[in-house]
């Protein structure tokens, strides 16, 4: 089947299967499949045209809300968080399909940058191994654990179906929320850190999101827990929304340059059918992910994702200089 605004000729079926395999993966990793998929797009498909990056945001745009929706549900999201992330990725975003466009159009170039992004996330996805990411997985378990058990404990006692899905301390309730600084706590504990540090974060993720075609949670997720020491049950969620909030505004953003003077000297208009077919494979795949989880090593999966991720990177690198 050829899709017309990318020039890419493949079995519509191979778009979703490999979105589901590669979402499958990252998702028992805790890492979004967007960044695997530009790549293969690149590589298996020859599809390097500036539209790719867009392209690659709408595969975000069909497989986030219903992870979201789940996170808004239960009382999970830290909306200071969210907002300050949104706020600052918006911005971002737009800098970022400018660059692409203009300064990164070229298939080397724009490779290269690529490579150097893969490079970092295969990185720390080695650093995971250290000491202090252990620490910190050890306190993500034992949050979880309290967690499990007080739902386990509250459905015995009600005996039915809990309307309100979660127990009191659970929900993030807001303290604080100015320009200096943002509180908020959650089971019981409080956490701060600085407004402007997150704003600062989420704008970079954003330029970089614009350009490569990805959401930025990888980077922002990694970035609170390990560094600002925030759980990760209410970092997730503003995460997520940065990264579909971003996507929404770089599809847009470029559909509306296709119209311009650009979109006449290059293709930079989104491919929406590829896009779709390689988010619908990615929610199942994110979905059956979750679910196999607690039946895979993560320890296997992640080096070996990192092992993937590091060749992709050397390869695009090398490339740059051949």
């Amino acid at each position: 089947m050829l899709f017309p605004v990318s020039g890419v000729d493949v079995n519509p079926f191979i778009p979703p299967l490999v979105a589901f395999l590669v979402s499958s993966v990252t998702a028992s990793a805790g890492v979004s499949g967007a960044f695997l998929l530009l790549p293969f797009q690149m590589s298996i498909l020859h599809y390097t045209s500036p539209s790719v990056s867009p392209t690659n945001l709408v595969y975000n745009i069909v497989a986030i809300p219903g992870g979201l929706y789940r996170f808004i549900k239960e009382g999970r999201m830290a909306w200071p968080l969210t907002w300050v992330v949104v706020v600052a990725t918006l911005p971002g975003v737009f800098l970022g399909s400018w660059i692409r466009i203009y300064l990164l159009k070229g298939e080397k170039s724009f490779k290269m940058f690529v490579g150097c992004v893969l490079l970092y996330l295969g990185i720390r996805l080695i650093t995971e191994f250290t000491g202090r990411a252990k620490n910190q997985k050890t306190q993500n378990k034992a949050l979880q654990q309290k967690f499990e058990e007080h739902m386990k404990k509250i459905k015995a006692e009600s005996n039915s179906k809990m309307t309100a899905g979660l127990p009191v301390d659970a929900v993030v309730k807001t303290r604080t929320f100015s320009l200096k600084k943002i509180e908020y706590d959650f089971w019981g504990e409080t956490y701060s850190f600085s407004t402007m540090t997150i704003f600062v974060l989420a704008l970079i993720v954003g330029l970089i999101g614009g350009i490569y075609g990805i959401g930025g949670g990888a980077i922002i997720a990694p970035f609170c827990v390990s560094i600002l020491q925030l759980p990760v049950y209410t970092v997730a969620g503003a995460a997520l929304a940065g990264t579909f909030i971003t996507s929404i505004a770089g599809v847009i953003f470029y559909t509306i340059l296709a119209s311009t003077q650009v979109g006449a000297t290059a293709n930079v208009s989104p491919d929406w059918l590829l896009g779709f077919l390689f988010g619908i494979g990615g929610l199942m795949g994110t979905y059956c992910g979750a679910y196999t989880q607690k039946y895979l090593k993560e320890k296997t999966v992640k080096a070996i994702m990192a092992a993937l991720v590091l060749f992709l990177a050397i390869k695009y690198i090398t490339q740059f200089f051949s």
